[in-house]
C-alpha cells in the first residue's frame, strides 16, 4: 500500500490503463482453448480425459505461478515482471502451433498458463499507486480484465473460421507481445520502488513476503476467493455443457448464454471496487454471499414432481426452472461473484500493505485451482448422484461455509476489541479503522469553481474529466444509435422489403429531423435536471430504437408506419449531443472549456463511423445465437441477420447507463430555469452561430446520413458499404484533434479558412460526380468531412469568447461572480441550441439528395446549393467576427486571451 509516497492522478491513470489492457490481453490468451481447443482435439483425436487435461493445464500453471510472480513483483516491481510474463507467454503461445505431439502440446499449455499469473502481478503493481480509500476501485477496473475471457469467446471464432486455430494462436501470440513491449517501455517503476532504490533500502526477503501466509485469515480470504473466482471460472468452463444436455439447446445458444454470465461475472467488477471503498469490502461480502447463496439454492433445486393428498384426491405438480429463469438468475449470480472478486482483493493491500504481491499470490492460486478442481468436482457429483443441478448445490455449501466463517470471524475480532456490548447491536458490525477512507463522490457539487487554479488543481479537473470520459462513450453510442438508420435503410430492399426509393431517402432522414427537434428540448434539460440524472434518462432511452429496430427487421411485413415510428424514436440519440455539450461544458475552465468539448464532440461524433464499421460485421453472423433470432435470406441467396444493427448496442447503452448515474456528477450552481435560459433567444449571436454550426455540424451529419445512399446510387459498381464508414471517422478525429488550433489562431478566423476550403472541396465532388471517377469522387468528400470537424472545434471555441465579450456589455449592472455565471450559463444554452438547429443537416441533406436525384435525375443540384450555402457562412464570418472592426479581430489578432470574460478596452 502506497504511503509515504504520493502518485500524481497521471501516473496513476497511467499505471492502471495499461495494467487493465495488459490484463485483459492475457486472461483472452488464459482462456484460448476455449476456443481453439474443440480444433485441437479433433486434430489429435483425443478422447475426453486427454481433451479435458490440455483445457486445464493452463488454469492449472496459471493458478500456481500466482505465488511466485507475486512475490518477484513485490521485489523487482511490476514494469519488469508484467513485461517479462507478457513475453513469454506471447512465446509459449507461438510455441503451441509448432507441437507435433500430444506432450508438446502440454508443454506450450504449461507456458501459455504463465497468463494466468499476471492477475496478481497487477494487482501487486497497482495497489502501489493507491491510498487505501481508492485502492478498491481501482483494483477493480483492474480485475474486469477478466473481459478477456468473453473477447475471445466473441472474436476467435471469427479468426478461426477465416485462418484455422494456427491464425488464433498467432494473433494472440503477436498482440500479447506488442502489448508487452509497449508496457515495458510506457509504464513507469511504482513509487515504492523508486523510493526503495533511492534510499538504498534493501527489498524484502522471501522469508520476510511469506510470514504471513501463517495468517489463518489469509487461507479465509483464499476460501472467499475459491468461490467467487475459481466457481466463476469453473462455471464458465462447464456451462455450455450443461445447457446442451439439460436445456437441448445447440451450442450457440449454449455459448451466448454462458457468454452473458462470464460477462456479468467480469464486468461488473469495477463497480465491486467502487462499492468496497465507498461501504467496506466485508460489508459487499455479506452482500456477496448472502444473495448468492438465495440464487445458489434456486439454481441448485432439481426438476420435482410432487404429489399431494388433498380433500378430493391427489393434487399433482412439478416444479422445474425454465431456460430463461436460468439465465437471468445466472446473470445475477455472475453480478455478485464479480462483486465479491473485488471485495476480496480490497482487504488485501489494507490488512496486508507490504505483502500484497505474497498473500495476493496465494489467494489468487486458492481461486485459480477453484477453476481447476471445482469442474472435476462437477462431474464427479453428476455421475455419483445423477443430478445435473449437484454442481450448484455443492457451490452453496460452500458459499455458506464460506458466509459462516467470515461471519464467526468478525464477531470474534470485534468482540475482543469491545466487549460483549456487541451482542446487543442491532446490525452487523464494521470494523471502522478499515473502514473510515471510503471513495468521496458527492453527486451534487454545491461549490464548484473551475477559474479558481488551486481549485481546478487539487480537486476540479479530476472530477470534470471523469464526468467527460463517462460521457463521450455515452455519446458516441448516442450518436450510433442515431445513424444506424441510414446502414439499416441501405440493407432493407436485399432481405425482402418492397420499399420505393422515395420511402427509403424519407426514412434516412426523419432521424435526423427528429434528432434536431429533440435537441430544441435537450438543450434546457441540463440546466433544469441537472446533468447526471439527464444523462443516464437520455442514455437508457437509446434502448427503445436499439431493440425495436431489432425486432422490426425480422418480418418483411412490418408495417412501413413502424419503421417511420421507428426512425423517429432514432433521433433520441441525435437529442443527446445538445444536451451533453451543455453539461460538459459546465465542468471545465474557459481555458479548457474548447479542448474539452471537442474531444466530447469529436469522440461522441466517432459513434458514426464506429457504426458504419461494426454493422457491416456483425450483421454477418449470428453473434447472439437463437436469442437474436433467425437470418433473413437475400434476394442473392445469401444471409444477414440485420436484427443485430439494433441488438449490438443493447448491453453497451446499459452498461453507459449505470456508468451515468453512478459516476457522473451535477453542479448546483449551473441549475436554472428554462425561463433564464429563455434570454439567448433575444441574442443576435445566437442566430448568426446557428447558421455557422449548420453549415460546419449539419454538413458532418447530414453527409453522414446521406453519403452511403448517395454513393450506392451514383456509383454502384462499388461496395460502398466497405468504405462509407472513412467519412465520418475523419470528420469525428479532425474535431477531436483540432480543438487547439482553435485555442491557438482563434475560432473566427480558423471558421473562415474552413469555410473557405468546404467551398473547395464542395466543387469538387461536383465536378468528380459529373466525369463518372469514384476515386475523386471520394477523395474530395473525405476533405468535406476533414473540413467539417475542424469547422465544428472552430465555432464551439468562438461562442464562450462571443458571450465573454458581449454578456458585460449588454449586463453591466452584474457583479463580478454573476457575470460569469451569466456568461457560462448563456454560452452553454447557446452552444446547445445551435447544435439543435445545426442537426437539421442530417434531415435536409438526404432529403435534398432525393428531391434533386427525383427532380434532376442527380445529386449535383443540391450540391450546387450547399456551395452556396458556405459561400454565405464565409460572408458572415468576415463581416460579423474576422474583418478589422469586427467583434474578435481585436482578441485573435491583437494577442489578447481568447479565453478572457472581460469586454475590450
Amino acid at each position: 500500500m502506497q504511503t509515504s509516497v504520493t502518485a500524481s492522478p497521471v501516473d496513476q491513470t497511467r499505471a492502471l490503463s495499461l495494467s487493465t489492457i495488459a490484463f485483459t490481453a492475457c486472461f483472452a490468451v488464459w482462456t484460448i482453448f476455449a476456443i481453439i481447443g474443440v480444433a485441437i482435439k479433433a486434430e489429435l483425436d483425443l478422447n475426453d480425459t486427454q481433451f479435458g487435461l490440455l483445457v486445464a493445464t493452463p488454469i492449472l500453471t496459471g493458478s500456481i505461478s500466482r505465488l511466485f510472480l507475486g512475490v518477484w513483483t513485490e521485489k523487482y516491481g511490476g514494469r519488469l515482471v508484467f513485461s517479462s510474463q507478457m513475453i513469454l507467454t506471447a512465446l509459449a503461445t507461438w510455441a503451441l502451433t509448432l507441437a507435433d505431439s500430444y506432450i508438446m502440446y502440454l508443454i506450450a499449455a504449461l507456458g501459455i498458463g504463465l497468463a494466468g499469473g499476471s492477475f496478481i502481478i497487477g494487482v501487486a503493481y497497482v495497489s502501489r499507486w493507491y491510498d487505501a480509500g481508492h485502492q478498491g476501485t481501482a483494483l477493480g477496473i483492474f480485475g474486469a480484465g477478466n473481459v478477456g475471457a468473453a473477447i475471445t469467446k466473441f472474436v476467435a471464432p471469427f479468426v478461426m473460421v477465416a485462418y484455422g486455430w494456427h491464425g488464433v494462436a498467432y494473433v494472440w501470440a503477436a498482440g500479447l507481445a506488442i502489448i508487452g513491449v509497449l508496457f515495458f517501455l510506457l509504464a513507469k517503476d511504482d513509487p515504492e520502488l523508486v523510493e526503495r532504490r533511492k534510499t538504498g533500502a534493501k527489498a524484502p526477503s522471501f522469508a520476510q513476503q511469506f510470514a504471513p501466509l501463517k495468517n489463518l485469515q489469509v487461507w479465509r480470504f483464499s476460501l472467499y476467493y475459491f468461490f467467487v473466482f475459481g466457481a466463476f471460472v469453473a462455471l464458465a468452463l462447464w456451462l455450455p455443457h450443461y445447457l446442451i444436455d439439460v436445456y437441448s439447446v445447440d451450442v450457440r445458444t449454449a455459448g451466448m448464454a454462458a457468454a452473458s454470465f462470464s460477462l456479468a461475472a467480469s464486468l461488473f467488477r469495477a463497480y465491486g471496487g467502487h462499492l468496497s471503498d465507498k461501504f467496506g469490502a466485508r460489508a459487499v461480502m455479506y452482500w456477496t454471499f448472502g444473495f448468492s447463496m438465495l440464487f445458489l439454492f434456486m439454481l441448485s433445486y432439481p426438476p420435482t414432481d410432487y404429489v399431494i393428498q388433498g380433500k378430493d384426491g391427489p393434487i399433482a405438480f412439478s416444479t422445474k426452472m425454465g431456460l430463461w429463469p436460468f439465465v437471468v438468475t445466472l446473470f445475477a449470480l455472475g453480478f455478485f461473484m464479480s462483486l465479491g472478486k473485488a471485495a476480496v482483493f480490497k482487504h488485501i493491500p489494507v490488512y496486508y500493505p507490504g505483502h500484497v504481491g505474497a498473500v495476493g499470490g496465494l489467494v489468487g492460486m486458492i481461486g485459480g485451482l477453484g477453476g481447476f478442481i471445482l469442474p472435476i468436482a462437477f462431474g464427479a457429483l453428476l455421475d455419483l448422484t445423477g443430478i445435473y443441478t449437484s454442481c450448484f448445490a455443492l457451490l452453496f455449501v460452500l458459499v455458506a461455509i464460506a458466509l459462516t466463517w467470515m461471519h464467526l470471524s468478525v464477531r470474534a475480532m470485534e468482540r475482543a476489541a469491545h466487549g460483549e456490548v456487541l451482542d446487543q447491536l442491532p446490525q452487523l458490525p464494521e470494523m471502522q479503522e478499515i473502514h473510515t477512507l471510503r471513495t468521496d463522490m458527492p453527486r451534487v457539487l454545491e461549490d464548484w469553481h473551475p477559474e479558481d487554479p488551486q481549485f481546478w488543481e487539487a480537486k476540479g479537473r479530476a472530477i470534470a474529466r471523469r464526468n467527460l470520459w463517462i460521457s463521450i462513450p455515452a455519446l458516441l453510442l448516442a450518436f450510433s444509435v442515431w445513424m444506424v438508420w441510414s446502414m439499416v435503410v441501405a440493407r432493407l430492399p436485399a432481405i425482402g422489403f418492397d420499399f420505393a426509393p422515395s420511402q427509403l431517402f424519407w426514412l434516412a432522414a426523419l432521424p435526423g429531423l427528429s434528432g434536431a427537434t429533440l435537441r430544441i428540448f435537450y438543450s434546457f434539460m441540463v440546466p433544469i435536471f441537472g446533468g447526471r440524472l439527464w444523462t443516464t434518462l437520455s442514455t437508457a432511452s437509446l434502448l427503445l430504437p436499439a431493440i425495436g429496430i431489432g425486432y422490426a427487421v425480422q418480418n418483411p411485413d412490418t408495417p412501413y408506419l413502424i419503421f417511420l415510428t421507428l426512425a423517429l424514436l432514432c433521433g433520441f440519440g441525435g437529442g443527446n449531443f445538445a444536451s451533453s455539450m451543455a453539461n460538459i461544458g459546465y465542468f471545465f475552465p474557459k481555458a479548457e472549456k474548447g479542448n474539452a468539448l471537442a474531444m466530447n464532440a469529436g469522440l461522441g461524433n466517432l459513434g458514426v463511423s464506429v457504426m458504419q464499421f461494426l454493422v457491416p460485421i456483425v450483421i454477418t453472423a449470428g453473434v447472439f445465437g437463437a436469442m437474436g433470432g433467425q437470418p433473413q435470406t437475400m434476394s442473392d441467396g445469401g444471409q444477414l441477420w440485420m436484427q443485430n444493427a439494433g441488438f449490438v448496442w443493447v448491453p453497451f447503452i446499459l452498461a453507459a447507463t449505470v456508468a451515468a448515474w453512478l459516476g457522473m456528477n451535477d453542479i448546483a450552481d449551473a441549475r436554472a430555469s428554462f425561463a433564464a435560459q429563455a434570454v439567448i433567444f433575444g441574442r443576435k449571436h445566437n442566430w448568426l452561430m446557428c447558421i455557422l454550426y449548420t453549415g460546419t455540424f449539419g454538413s458532418f451529419i447530414g453527409y453522414s446520413a446521406g453519403f452511403p445512399l448517395l454513393t450506392k446510387l451514383a456509383f454502384p459498381e462499388v461496395n460502398a458499404l466497405n468504405y462509407v464508414f472513412l467519412g465520418p471517422l475523419v470528420g469525428a478525429l479532425s474535431r477531436a484533434g483540432t480543438g487547439w488550433i482553435s485555442d491557438r489562431f482563434g475560432g473566427g478566423r480558423v471558421t473562415l479558412w474552413t469555410f473557405a476550403a468546404m467551398i473547395v472541396a464542395t466543387f469538387g465532388v461536383i465536378f468528380f460526380l459529373g466525369v463518372g471517377s469514384f476515386m475523386g469522387f471520394f477523395a474530395c468528400f473525405m476533405a468535406l468531412f476533414f473540413l467539417t470537424g475542424v469547422g465544428n472545434a472552430s465555432t464551439f471555441q468562438m461562442i464562450p469568447v462571443i458571450m465573454g465579450r458581449e454578456v458585460p456589455r449588454l449586463m453591466p449592472h452584474l457583479g463580478a461572480d454573476d457575470t460569469k455565471r451569466q456568461i457560462a450559463m448563456e454560452s452553454g444554452a447557446i452552444t446547445a441550441f445551435t447544435s439543435a438547429i445545426a442537426a437539421y443537416g442530417a434531415f435536409f441533406i438526404p432529403k435534398a439528395y432525393g428531391t434533386s436525384i427525383a427532380m434532376t435525375g442527380s445529386a449535383v443540384g443540391a450540391l450546387w446549393a450547399f456551395l452556396i450555402f458556405y459561400a454565405v457562412c464565409v460572408v458572415i464570418t468576415w463581416a460579423v467576427y474576422t474583418r478589422r472592426g469586427g467583434l474578435l479581430h481585436d482578441i485573435e489578432c491583437g494577442g489578447r486571451d481568447l479565453t478572457s470574460a472581460q469586454p475590450a478596452e
